[in-house]
């Protein structure tokens, strides 16, 4: 497999970071100046409204057959991948590697809709306005948002796509201690599960994203659940013949803001975006069994007492006179032995 030098990526993304992004709570008025700023080589357009009359973004650039589209926020409280694309947006237009850029734009045409459901950004909630989930309403089309992207994809009739999410503090890497940072799926197109030759392309393309990424934390790479969702975005495009990928950014440690999960997303994405480009055939698919599963066995902090029972707690984000607040809340008491803390404290010795 073709994978990125991870030392020269490494190297370079201090420099194409943007750093008019940080943090969670990430906004249309956020992204909004950024799409000033973008030169000639990308061009934009607003293809539609939110349910609130919010614009909706495109990104578009390149000449190549391969066309991939991406989108962010389809979630509103989920804003890690939409940080990763506005790197990636850098990394291309900052003539940082010109042969890498010169390699993308040449056989691929991406489109990207950094933001799809800009009230729930604003609002802080996976939902819609509506409170519709955007991402399991892909066959009922509640939501404009919905109807929005669905034409969207029928129009372009992308080859593969990057559907960006966040995944909660609470999932880690089976077989190990360490929470899931970043997490992947090829989703199934029915409830077999069956691997159809799209299915095994998206497979192909996620091997070389954890291929980059084990490199630099290893351990610290999910599989998610490949169970049929019969609603779910990804589901339903992969059964229409879009190669889905979904990329799940999680918890690192002390990265409660995202930003080391951030850069991770970003390795991820143009990792995805370069085998694209350079491949004519995406058949290798066994490894991406090999990527452990996620799972439930984390609360962000745990008071381990010896004489009592154990306490778990997790962060509740909520938006507070215009300020993003993260409380702690209870959420299970007893024997934890099973569960870890990515803070824990012992009472009682």
């Amino acid at each position: 497999m073709n994978i990125l030098d991870i030392d020269f990526l490494q190297e370079v993304y201090p420099d194409v970071k943007e750093k008019k992004l940080h943090g969670k709570w990430i906004t249309l008025t956020d992204i909004e100046p950024l799409y000033v700023e973008l030169n000639g080589f990308v061009s934009k357009e607003i293809i539609g409204k939110s349910e609130q009359g919010r614009d909706i973004y495109k990104l578009r650039f390149g000449k190549g057959e391969k066309r991939i589209l991406i989108w962010s926020q389809m979630h509103g409280n989920e804003s890690t991948g939409t940080k990763a694309v506005f790197d990636f947006l850098n990394f291309m237009t900052q003539n940082t590697n010109p042969s890498i850029v010169k390699e993308i734009i040449d056989s691929c045409t991406i489109e990207i809709i950094p933001m799809l459901n800009p009230d729930g950004a604003l609002a802080y909630t996976r939902v819609n306005a509506n409170k519709v989930d955007l991402n399991r309403d892909a066959v009922d089309l509640k939501a404009c948002e919905s109807v929005l992207l669905r034409k969207h994809l029928d129009e372009f009739n992308p080859h593969f796509c990057f559907n960006l999410h966040d995944q909660r503090t609470i999932f880690g890497v089976k077989g190990t201690e360490k929470p899931a940072t970043i997490s992947f799926l090829a989703p199934s197109e029915e409830e077999t599960r069956k691997l159809t030759d799209g299915r095994i392309a998206t497979m192909n393309v996620i091997v070389a994203m954890n291929e980059l990424l084990q490199q630099i934390i290893p351990d610290h790479i999910g599989r998610y659940t490949d169970e049929f969702y019969p609603t779910a975005t990804g589901d339903n495009f992969q059964k229409l013949g879009h190669n889905t990928i979904l990329i799940e950014a999680g918890h690192y440690p002390d990265d409660y803001e995202r930003e080391k999960t951030r850069e991770f997303n970003f390795y991820a994405l143009i990792q995805g975006i370069y085998h694209i480009t350079v491949n004519t055939e995406f058949k290798v698919y066994k490894p991406y069994f090999n990527i452990p599963d996620n799972i439930k066995n984390f609360y962000d902090v745990i008071h381990r007492n010896e004489q009592k029972e154990d306490v778990a707690f997790l962060y509740i984000d909520q938006v507070v006179e215009n300020q993003l607040i993260s409380k702690l809340k209870e959420q299970k008491k007893g024997n934890l032995n099973e569960y870890i803390g990515h803070t824990e404290i012992v009472f009682g010795q």
